[in-house]
């Protein structure tokens, strides 16, 4: 898979490096992809200044944290017009448990990714918030027994 930009391979490199430990020092980068301190750090400015890089964070184990169970949602609103579509995203916003929400073709329209300990926590999180939101006609839900791969990191070449 070509990217196609303006990166060359070095900048390449940098994000490989950051998107698997974002805590590397601009020494260790630096070291890693054969620069000096100077071009290495110039170049993550570019990075960041050009939207490549959207930011730095800290990636939780949900488990330890005691949100062990992961639901996958597919969500079909009543009508596909503009005010439910906007009327839905708003309020799913609004919903810690909703941890990704996206618009997709086919036969629904939203997918979901929800978190939250248990099983009876998530029946009431759709109980309570996701089946009585007006727009909402159907959902299914399938439950994670067990995650084979889950990754953040994006293949670049």
């Amino acid at each position: 898979m070509a990217i196609k930009s303006n990166l060359d391979s070095l900048d390449l490199q940098i994000l490989k490096i950051i998107q698997v430990n974002s805590q590397k020092t601009i020494k260790e980068i630096a070291e890693q992809v054969n620069l000096s301190l100077s071009p290495t750090h110039d170049r993550l400015k570019r990075l960041e200044s050009e939207g490549y890089i959207q930011g730095y964070v800290g990636i939780l184990n949900r488990k330890k944290l005691n949100l062990g169970l992961l639901v996958h949602c597919q969500v079909t609103l009543e009508k596909q017009n503009r005010d439910n579509f906007s009327s839905f995203e708003a309020s799913i916003k609004a919903f810690p448990e909703v941890i990704s929400c996206h618009l997709v073709s086919g036969n629904f329209d939203y997918y979901l990714k929800v978190v939250t300990e248990d099983v009876e926590s998530y029946n009431r999180f759709y109980q309570e918030h996701l089946a009585v939101l007006p727009s909402v006609a159907h959902i299914s839900s399938l439950f994670v027994m067990d995650e084979i791969k889950s990754t953040t990191a994006l293949p670049l070449n």
